[in-house]
């Protein structure tokens, strides 16, 4: 199928696709007249592109966990994506914990500023 097809079916724009393929997420072949072609799997893997990304990682971390998907009974492999995504968690959890010492200093600097209002309107 063509990017367009590949794109209806998946909800997924042409230029994405392209950008997946530049990062080596995904692949095509090439007619003579330079046009790609998608095999119908990509479709599927288009789908678990979008699940890795929509949970935070991104296309070069992913491009070390897609292995998995191609040799899913090699046990090194398997453990490799697991200790990524394990990482991958690790690191959103200190940037929730950052986020969240960031929203109290913020909220400190807005009940001053409120005690200031308050103040002036006396």
């Amino acid at each position: 199928m063509r990017i367009g097809e590949l794109s209806k079916r998946t909800g997924v724009s042409p230029r994405s696709l392209r950008y997946y393929e530049a990062q080596g997420l995904l692949s095509s072949s090439r007619s003579d007249a330079g046009q790609r072609h998608y095999s119908d799997a990509e479709v599927q893997r288009v789908s678990l592109i979008r699940q890795l990304l929509d949970a935070g990682m991104s296309s070069r971390v992913i491009a070390t966990v897609l292995p998995c998907v191609e040799t899913p009974s090699d046990p090194d492999v398997v453990e490799s994506a697991f200790a990524t995504m394990t990482r991958e968690r690790d690191r959103i959890d200190a940037d929730i914990a950052h986020l969240t010492e960031t929203r109290e200093a913020l909220d400190v600097l807005i009940r001053a500023n409120a005690r200031h209002q308050a103040e002036l309107s006396t």
